[in-house]
């Protein structure tokens, strides 16, 4: 998933940043609410994991412009107010979740995921097609029952690939959803993970280039 950290902390929404990178997401930040919808208006995210007391544009007002956006993206609220009232007015301003500080990482990450789930078209938690198993909780890859080692931007990209059911996936949606807003779109990173994929699945090749459009397991 691609996931928008917004924490005025840098130290603390690095380290979330870095927690929900080792799950496999593909992670941006911004330190101020202005930065953040900045990102925002570039970059499609499932999930925004934002803290309320931002500098610049308070976190309030980030919330509610993405609500009024019409984007997708599911908002995780965070704040060191951990009263009723604040968790209600958090809520009513369009989150979709909210999580008092301090919080354990492995919750954090466990509501993101739920948020993403969310935020896109409903999907089963084991994936199947063509021989391949993915278990998304588990984040095990098996091909005809033989267990499968894959790094993170692999697992990923095999999870993305496996979602679209048979449908062709672009470079593009692969970077914008693998890789996070660094990764240079004439980059060369989709067809290196995709060749990894290929070597590490074995054969008969199940990953196939549509010349000019993209990726697609049939």
């Amino acid at each position: 998933m691609r996931v928008l950290v917004v924490e005025d902390e840098r130290l603390l929404a690095d380290l979330i940043a870095r927690w929900l990178r080792g799950e496999a997401h593909a992670v941006d930040v911004a330190y101020d609410g202005d930065a953040a919808l900045e990102r925002l208006g570039v970059n499609d995210y499932d999930v925004v994991v934002l803290d309320r007391d931002l500098p610049v544009v308070h976190g309030d007002d980030v919330c509610r412009a993405l609500v009024d956006s019409g984007a997708q993206a599911r908002v995780l609220m965070l704040t060191a107010a951990a009263e009723v009232g604040d968790r209600v007015a958090g809520l009513s301003l369009g989150a979709d979740d909210y999580l008092p500080k301090p919080f354990a990482f492995a919750e954090l990450a466990a509501r993101v995921l739920a948020l993403g789930r969310r935020s896109r078209p409903a999907a089963p938690p084991v994936l199947n097609r063509a021989g391949i198993t993915v278990d998304l909780p588990r984040r095990e890859v098996y091909r005809n029952g033989r267990y499968v080692a894959l790094s993170r931007k692999e697992f990923a990209t095999l999870a993305e690939l496996m979602r679209a059911d048979g449908a062709v996936v672009s470079a593009e949606h692969l970077l914008e959803k693998v890789w996070d807003e660094h990764a240079d779109p004439f980059t060369a990173a989709v067809r290196v993970t995709i060749l990894k994929l290929r070597r590490k699945l074995g054969d008969p090749p199940i990953v196939e280039t549509v010349p000019g459009d993209g990726y697609v397991i049939r």
